[in-house]
């Protein structure tokens, strides 16, 4: 329409109507990507995949912050035996600990026969007579003690073979010798190349002020750990809760009593847990049966670590052994201010995993004996002892 002309009803509008260009129309494509992409998020989180990777795309809380959306797993019916065994063990686990007077440690040794270190144990004890007792399960040959603290402390032993059964038995042996003292409230387990790193008062301290035993205990996915497993164990001991960890334990009299009313759980690795069980297979009681044992029936009351230090980095099936020439002020001291627990899977890829070791609530050092130290080590830890268990 020419400028000044009126507009009239009927007149048709002569000024070319501007096309749209490509680039601002709207890009569909986009719209309808956007729109498959919600589909997908609102079914995910309404039908999550269970234990999957999935869970942990979107929630770093995985699949529990949608469990809420759908009915628990139904838990497996409990056998006779084992509801009978857990009404003890949690009646045991509920009862207030005994105050003792004067409470004390009971050191368990469990060595072939004599014991290379008595020496330096009895220069650990002196002084502290009223808050310890010592047993000795000596399974080969009679030891010739020469401080007055293991005379005549030996209990009746039996044959123990690596790796069997009556390892455990010998440990349970020694439990019940200990249980007998009422005053024992807490109880150690030591081989005969074990050592203390530390002062009597520390480690009465450390032992007797938590609630907790020093058990060590840990999933192990590889060949050397859950690869040991054995259906045979079913029901009551299941795939899932299988755990491994070191046989030299520090424990509460709560956890002792319940070791020692167990049947069930021990007649199971007793069984099934053994040195050419399976062909190609063969498990450790000792190193699987009080780590799944605690794991299914107290988790919370064990620390997970064990207060025993030993060197695995060697690789082998023995831990590394110490000689006179490695010993050292220095190497003491390492092995005392440690503060981390380490666990290495047997998986092809090893994994090792460090854990803080918490003592009441705070990051204290780890280790309160240590081994494998040989007798000719003796007199140069004699010499430190002073030195070392000190820093």
């Amino acid at each position: 329409m020419k400028s000044g002309q009126a507009w009239r009803p009927g007149m048709k509008d002569t000024q070319p109507v501007p096309r749209q260009r490509n680039h601002i129309r709207k890009p569909t494509w986009i719209i309808i990507l956007v729109s498959l992409v919600c589909v997908f998020l609102v079914c995910a989180y309404v039908y999550p995949p269970q234990n999957s990777p999935a869970c942990y795309v979107f929630s770093s809380n995985g699949c529990k912050a949608l469990q809420k959306w759908h009915p628990p797993s139904p838990a497996r019916e409990l056998t006779d035996d084992e509801i009978a065994s857990r009404v003890v063990i949690r009646d045991i686990l509920n009862m207030p600990p005994v105050v003792s007077r004067r409470p004390k440690i009971a050191f368990l040794f469990l060595t072939p026969g004599p014991l290379p270190f008595e020496k330096l144990w009895d220069k650990f004890f002196q002084g502290h007579e009223d808050r310890f007792t010592v047993y000795v399960h000596a399974s080969k040959d009679k030891p010739v003690h020469f401080s007055r603290y293991f005379i005549n402390r030996e209990i009746r032993s039996d044959k123990v073979e690596w790796g069997k059964i009556s390892m455990v038995d010998a440990e349970r042996r020694l439990l019940a010798n200990a249980l007998k003292d009422p005053f024992n409230q807490h109880f150690v387990l030591l081989s005969d190349s074990c050592i203390p790193l530390r002062d009597f008062d520390f480690v009465y301290n450390y032992l007797m002020y938590t609630n907790v035993s020093f058990i060590d205990c840990f999933e192990d996915p590889g060949v050397h750990g859950s690869g040991r497993y054995s259906e045979h164990m079913l029901p009551e001991v299941e795939k899932k809760i299988f755990r491994k960890g070191s046989q030299w334990f520090t424990m509460k009299r709560q956890h002792a009593i319940i070791v020692m009313a167990d049947s069930l759980y021990y007649t199971k690795f007793r069984d099934y847990c053994r040195p050419g069980m399976e062909k190609g297979r063969n498990c450790y009681s000792d190193e699987h049966y009080l780590p799944t044992f605690f794991h299914m029936l107290d988790p919370s009351g064990i620390s997970n670590w064990s207060v025993t230090h030993v060197d695995w980095s060697e690789g082998k099936w023995h831990p590394r052994s110490y000689r006179a020439q490695d010993i050292s002020f220095e190497l003491m001291r390492n092995i005392t201010s440690v503060t981390e627990s380490v666990h290495v899977t047997s998986e092809e890829v090893k994994r090792t995993r460090l854990t803080p070791c918490i003592w009441k609530g705070r990051r204290r050092v780890c280790y309160l004996f240590g081994r494998k130290f040989l007798p000719e080590t003796l007199d140069i830890l004699l010499q430190l002892f002073p030195k070392y268990t000190s820093i």
